[in-house]
């Protein structure tokens, strides 16, 4: 920093990610400690966040400074410790200025699942993220740690990070960050829907649509380099290849492309599984099933070849178990 200039443009970066960490924490993003963020200030410095301090509550000059070998070079506070996960993205990926790591619900929901994020459902998610990977699990802090986003980091700015939470990066701290808000919407959104009854896919056509906009708004997605026309865009994933053990496979969130392919059926999708175990009388030890046999729940086919999750079988085992409470009140 030679110039008084670089000093203001380093301070307005600083005063920038405290900003950043204030919306992560508010947004409840990250608990207490929880999270950290980077900025890439040139070839070899890296701005990043401190260990040990609240997001919400911190101050420009609690910031820490590294090398791209994670080597602290500055700063009161001493740096992250995941910050070679940032870092690895970085030497990755040299248009990657910004890294976020936090912890948002709904998104860390389906990491802790191992759900793999669905395609062809809201239209912004194709064009402002693309497909989504799921790194294996690692224990957190060590390199190798930060080495199970290299199979993804090329071919997308959004992953989930198994039994963790979420990594985003992009050209600044406000894209990175963006992108975190931006999936775990989504990932609200599926959850929600999926409490109102069902999602609904558009089709690979209109995929390929939403797809060739984004040229356009100066958005890259390799999907567009492979042919649109070679690409399975709503159902298998891209990232298929990346894992070293077998990929997350779906088990709620299921394209219909899919489903058959699958070496098991969902029973969020309809699909017929094990019966439950029988259920227990209210207060009774005796290890007998409180529900009649002839009322005992079962996979019901619908018209459109998914099993209903009402009909007669299920209002049955609804009355069995109302029987029940009601009989235990009684006894009291």
């Amino acid at each position: 920093m030679n110039s008084n200039g670089a000093v203001m443009n380093e301070w307005k970066l600083r005063e920038q990610m405290c900003e950043i960490g204030r919306r992560v924490y508010n947004k409840g993003f990250a608990a207490a400690n929880d999270g950290n963020i980077s900025y890439r200030l040139d070839e070899d410095r890296v701005l990043c966040t401190p260990t040990r301090v609240s997001k919400g509550f911190m101050k420009p000059d609690d910031l820490c400074i590294v090398d791209l070998d994670g080597k602290q070079v500055s700063g009161k506070r001493k740096r992250s410790s995941e910050i070679l996960l940032h870092l690895t993205v970085m030497k990755a990926r040299s248009d990657v200025r910004s890294v976020v790591h936090c912890h948002p619900p709904h998104a860390t929901a389906f990491a802790v699942a191992r759900e793999p994020i669905p395609k062809c459902v809201l239209p912004e998610i194709e064009v402002f993220l693309g497909e989504v990977a799921i790194s294996p699990y690692e224990t957190p802090g060590g390199q190798g740690f930060a080495n199970t986003v290299l199979p993804f980091v090329k071919d997308t700015d959004t992953i989930l990070l198994a039994n963790h939470g979420t990594l985003t990066y992009g050209s600044d701290l406000e894209d990175a960050y963006f992108k975190t808000e931006i999936i775990d919407a989504y990932c609200r959104i599926l959850i929600l829907a999926r409490q109102i009854g069902r999602v609904n896919y558009y089709s690979d056509e209109k995929a390929a649509e939403l797809l060739r906009l984004k040229p356009g708004l100066g958005i890259a997605d390799p999907r567009l380099e492979l042919g649109l026309e070679n690409c399975d865009l709503c159902g298998n994933s891209l990232f298929r290849e990346g894992y070293e053990e077998c990929p997350p496979e779906p088990r709620v969130f299921i394209h219909p492309k899919i489903a058959d392919s699958l070496p098991y059926k969902s029973p969020i999708e309809g699909a017929i599984t094990p019966s439950p175990a029988p259920l227990q009388s209210y207060g009774s030890s005796s290890g007998n099933s409180s529900v009649p046999s002839g009322n005992k729940p079962s996979a019901q086919p619908s018209s459109n070849g998914h099993a209903s999750s009402g009909g007669p079988d299920s209002e049955a085992l609804v009355r069995a178990i109302t029987d029940q409470v009601m009989q235990a009140l009684q006894r009291r």
